[in-house]
């Protein structure tokens, strides 16, 4: 990666999820992005800290979630990274399957893997590095 990552931090309050649309715009702006990716990497990053938020923090708004962007040749790397104790990233059900069907959540994961390029999870599930070639 050859620039400087772009940081910030949010309180665990599930209202500080609308501070990702300003985030994606300074980052989208700041390097040129085609506009065709924005969807998606606005998508996949709200459904990431929304799941940061909520299920690792547990809204609790003395934890923190951080995000940082590098960018590199061709491709744009966002890790988000909570206070949770992480989940097991591996036995997430599919929300396509007909037994999940109507379940209400579960659905963040499956687009976060559909809209990206690349979703690495670490430190138990509590990091996620998402890619975006570009």
């Amino acid at each position: 990666m050859d620039d400087q990552p772009i940081s910030i931090s949010l309180d665990s309050n599930p209202d500080n999820v609308k501070e990702i649309q300003p985030y994606v715009d300074l980052i989208v702006q700041k390097y040129q992005i085609k506009s065709d990716l924005y969807g998606n990497i606005l998508i996949t990053l709200t459904e990431a800290i929304t799941n940061a938020i909520v299920h690792g923090n547990q809204a609790d708004h003395n934890k923190k979630v951080l995000i940082n962007s590098r960018f590199g040749p061709n491709l744009i790397c966002v890790q988000i990274q909570d206070e949770g104790e992480g989940f097991d990233y591996e036995d997430v059900p599919d929300p396509t399957d007909p037994m999940n069907i109507l379940t209400l959540n579960g659905r963040g994961v499956f687009l976060m893997h559909q809209l990206s390029d690349g979703v690495e999870y670490s430190d138990n599930g509590s990091t996620v590095e998402i890619k975006f070639k570009l």
